[in-house]
């Protein structure tokens, strides 16, 4: 009789496009960065922006650490911690929950539930909002905003995007001057109420969506004056809406994709 194969259980979520695969950490066995690689590659792997490895904690319902597609790690991500509420929500069937993560405790709270399509309301905190930057890349010269909710962004407000608008943001997440890297934000404003965005992350490159990039862009136009809040921010992967009160509130969609074991 063969012996059963080693493997690992996983979850998947996905917020917007923006999708994490939600596992318990003692299966990481201390590896979490090259499993995560693994795990979050695209052809020979589960395929996920990131994965949420979940352990216990004193001040929270739970700890997620999260690991980017190329195995660095990250303070937080918005649209990950809703998927790991959503993991949450099954399995305890409660309302609200507190989730620890790199970049301190988060409070979730669930709107709606239709089937494995949730809707929670985060509170992401209170955002640094630092002056306009010039960024010299040698061949050209970009501007934009500073923003930290917890990890790093760079917003840039564009008339429009162009067909290779991943060439730029790459360049800029490698610019010396972010020394941990960046998360960057290409917004487009729409009106007074809505932007449209298009991201690029570390550690990940082009997605679909983001929690934490939402929030970065709406706090910078409404900084700039371009926007008032609340905004409603269009992303590939779907729309979310930030509310900057004193502190930022994300709400936005999630569904579960399914459940699996990955060979290891």
């Amino acid at each position: 009789m063969s012996s059963p194969l080693a493997a690992i259980p996983f979850v998947k979520a996905s917020a917007c496009g923006n999708d994490f695969l939600i596992i318990e950490d003692a299966h990481a066995k201390g590896q979490h960065s090259a499993i995560s690689r693994r795990l979050c590659h695209r052809h020979n792997g589960v395929g996920a922006d990131g994965v949420e490895w979940l352990s216990p904690s004193s001040d929270a319902d739970i700890r997620a650490r999260l690991f980017n597609a190329d195995g660095s790690e990250a303070e937080i991500s918005g649209n990950g911690t809703r998927c790991v509420a959503v993991y949450l929500a099954v399995q305890l069937d409660h309302q609200n929950f507190k989730i620890e993560t790199g970049a301190g405790c988060v409070a979730c709270k669930r709107i709606a539930r239709s089937g494995h399509y949730f809707e929670f309301e985060i509170a992401m905190g209170t955002p640094e909002v630092d002056p306009e930057l010039s960024l010299d890349l040698g061949s050209r010269v970009v501007r934009g905003i500073p923003v930290s909710m917890g990890n790093p962004h760079f917003v840039i407000f564009v008339d429009q995007f162009a067909s290779n608008w991943q060439t730029l943001a790459a360049e800029i997440g490698r610019h010396p001057h972010f020394k941990h890297g960046v998360n960057v934000e290409l917004v487009l404003v729409e009106n007074k109420s809505t932007i449209s965005i298009r991201l690029f992350e570390r550690g990940v490159g082009e997605t679909q969506s983001s929690g934490t990039g939402s929030c970065a862009s709406a706090v910078a136009a409404i900084a700039t004056g371009r926007t008032v809040s609340p905004v409603t921010v269009t992303a590939p992967g779907g729309s979310q809406t930030v509310r900057w009160d004193g502190e930022v509130f994300l709400t936005g969609s999630t569904q579960l994709i399914c459940q699996g074991e990955f060979f290891i």
